[in-house]
């Protein structure tokens, strides 16, 4: 009988051990670790960067260069603060994703705004939080990070967002299209979250559409193209008193009266942020009602 409860707590530590090891593997232990490819740096580039900047005229709300033109403007609508950035691009090239701590990987995650200081953005948005999954296409500045399909549970297909060198986008299903076809094809960034919100001009999602993870309004984070080089990124408010948050039907219509043709959902709740010339715009919420960013995996940005 003794060595029967000895054996029985042996048997619970191992089995509390075990749990605690499969959880700080899947959340916390970072592995699968590449160093980013970038966007060249050379000195040369870098110091143009610093003299474009140096020169452009900015505002609290606004930034304007010869390459670059982003204009950030707040609407309130469904009783939710809502952050819109209209920008225009000389070249697809200005349009860039960062990773968290430079390297691709599984749980590599720091704040929004740290990414896009560590980037030299000037604008910025959450991103689709990679890392936090095994699955899903994954390409970052024309490098194919993860070329491995990602089975959605509830639509049964995975819509991808695909923005190509050209600058035009395109919202893609991955059991339709390998993702080195997409590389060859001329893709620059593939994005795997989701669902697309707008496609060919016409809303794609319904009043009951919503990702497994999701409750019915939320903080969301939205990036959609008006014409190739003419980009809006939307990041809305929620889960406080002063903003109850967006449905995806919602946040699909807002990005449709932007004029977007093509739009996409990226990671929203906590990781929602938008941040620009270096202060965070909008008020995320990580944990319940608290106004703090949430580690991500990467981000959106525009920068040269």
């Amino acid at each position: 009988m003794y060595l029967k409860k000895i054996w029985a707590v042996i048997y619970a530590v191992i089995l509390v051990l075990v749990s605690v090891f499969v959880l700080l593997d899947a959340f916390v232990i970072p592995k699968d670790r590449i160093k980013a490819e970038t966007p060249s740096q050379s000195d040369e580039i870098t110091n143009e960067s610093i003299e474009a900047k140096a020169e452009a005229v900015i505002t609290g709300n606004s930034y304007q260069d010869d390459k670059i033109s982003i204009t950030i403007s707040e609407l309130r609508e469904y009783d939710t603060n809502i952050y819109v950035a209209d920008i225009q691009l000389a070249d697809a090239s200005y349009l860039r994703a960062g990773l968290a701590d430079g390297t691709f990987g599984r749980n590599v995650t720091e704040v929004t705004s740290q990414i896009a200081q560590d980037s030299n953005a000037i604008l910025a948005i959450n991103g689709d939080f990679y890392g936090f999954r095994n699955k899903g296409y994954v390409m970052r500045n024309g490098y194919l990070y993860r070329e491995t399909a990602q089975q959605s549970n509830k639509s049964g297909r995975q819509e991808d967002l695909v923005i190509y060198e050209d600058g035009s986008m395109d919202v893609i299903e991955e059991n339709t299209v390998s993702a080195q076809t997409l590389k060859d094809n001329g893709a620059s960034q593939i994005y795997s979250f989701g669902p697309g919100l707008i496609k060919d001009g016409t809303i794609t999602v319904n009043e009951n559409s919503e990702v497994e993870q999701s409750m019915q309004s939320n903080p969301r984070t939205a990036i959609g193209m008006i014409t190739p080089l003419h980009y809006i990124m939307a990041v809305s408010d929620g889960r406080t008193d002063a903003s109850t948050g967006l449905t995806m039907y919602q946040l699909a219509g807002v990005m449709k009266d932007m004029g977007c043709v093509t739009a996409y959902n990226l990671d929203g709740g906590g990781s929602s942020t938008m941040w620009f010339n270096g202060e965070v715009v909008n008020q995320p919420t990580s944990y319940g009602s608290k106004i703090s960013e949430r580690a991500v995996s990467d981000i959106v940005y525009i920068g040269r």
